[in-house]
């Protein structure tokens, strides 16, 4: 028994140990890949209903649905936004970058104001709201590509 023993002993005590710095960055790295695609997924379907709902408010041109609209592009523009700024801050801080998030979403405010200008205005088509929606949209996209 006293051999067997022994021999493992040895066995064990020639396992090469794990480095805990590397297995610290590879954790690192998981959950901040893993946190990406999360985030990426919750945009795609805030899009998803972003565009659901803006056809609501097209056809049916009802303030409640508008409004509903644009609680979802503005949890979107806090998720994509200003989350994606306080990351991108940490690690480079790019001024150009900057401001060009902050044109899109003066553009995006603007089209807001015209979208519900004309959802006031009774002559106005249906096609022209959903043209407007449909540039909402775009801007969205630029944000997170």
């Amino acid at each position: 028994m006293m051999k067997i023993d022994r021999e493992l002993r040895t066995k064990v005590d020639q396992k090469p140990m794990r480095k805990n710095h590397t297995s610290k960055q590879n954790f690192e790295e998981i959950v901040r890949t893993k946190a990406s695609h999360m985030k990426q997924e919750n945009l795609e379907k805030l899009l998803e209903d972003i565009t659901a709902q803006g056809e609501k408010v097209a056809r049916f041109r009802s303030f409640k649905d508008l409004a509903r609209f644009k609680r979802l592009i503005q949890k979107f523009l806090e998720e994509a936004v200003f989350d994606g700024l306080s990351v991108k801050e940490t690690r480079n801080f790019n001024p150009s970058n900057f401001s060009h998030k902050l044109i899109t979403v003066e553009q995006i405010d603007e089209k807001l104001v015209q979208l519900t200008n004309d959802l006031l205005d009774q002559e106005k088509k249906t096609v022209d709201l959903l043209a407007i929606i449909g540039e909402i949209e775009g801007l969205l996209v630029n944000l997170y590509t």
